[in-house]
């Protein structure tokens, strides 16, 4: 840039927000009705995960990272990458010699520190929206419901009811996303509030 010429104005980016949440929603609906027992855990549900779940999210939150947005970015690569590792622990036993498939402790711990990353980023929602405070609330106790019924999720003991009603929890906490997608969407395209997100403090 010459000394004299005047610096160019920021580039206005779109809202990697719908796409990450999008991905979060639908992906985090399939995989607990399969929970409730409505369908078994199958190809749809480990290809909607790795790539709706897992590369969308890592793309929406590159981008939050272009952005400046440290909550947006860590949100959507940490769980897009949750969607990636969950795909590849059940599929690597198959295409691994020797590598086993998950045990309910190891599954329980696993799940337990993505309720403590759920958690802390619930905290970072109080100063957000109510939209968002909804999703990080239902998924923090998502994961720490799963995390004490394991054995349930492997089929090796548990408590199937609690798993059933776990995987209702999911749905809702995977619809609140697509609510938070859709408002962010439908509000920035007709300039006005057509889904509310209840922000918590209001714009100056």
């Amino acid at each position: 840039m010459a000394q004299n010429e005047p610096p160019k104005a920021d580039v206005l980016l779109a809202n990697p927000a719908a796409l990450g949440l999008l991905g979060f929603g639908m992906t985090t609906v399939l995989l607990n009705l399969a929970n409730a027992s409505v369908f078994p855990v199958d190809s749809v549900v480990l290809a909607m995960g790795l790539f709706v779940g897992g590369a969308a999210q890592i793309v929406a939150g590159a981008l939050e990272f272009r952005k400046g947005n440290t909550f947006g970015m860590t949100a959507f690569i940490g769980y897009g990458f949750f969607w990636i590792s969950l795909v590849f622990m059940l599929i690597l036993p198959g295409l691994v010699p020797g590598v086993a498939g998950p045990n309910s402790a190891a599954l329980s711990s696993y799940l337990f520190l993505w309720g403590i990353f759920s958690l802390f980023m619930f905290f970072g929602t109080l100063r957000l929206n109510g939209a968002l405070m909804f999703v990080f609330g239902t998924l923090s106790i998502l994961f720490f419901l799963l995390c004490a019924n394991a054995p349930a999720i492997l089929g090796t003991g548990g408590n199937v009811d609690l798993l059933k009603f776990t995987g209702y929890e999911g749905v809702l906490c995977g619809l609140g996303a697509i609510y938070a997608s859709a408002a962010n969407v439908l509000n920035e395209v007709y300039k006005k509030t057509v889904l509310p997100t209840f922000p918590s403090k209001p714009k100056s």
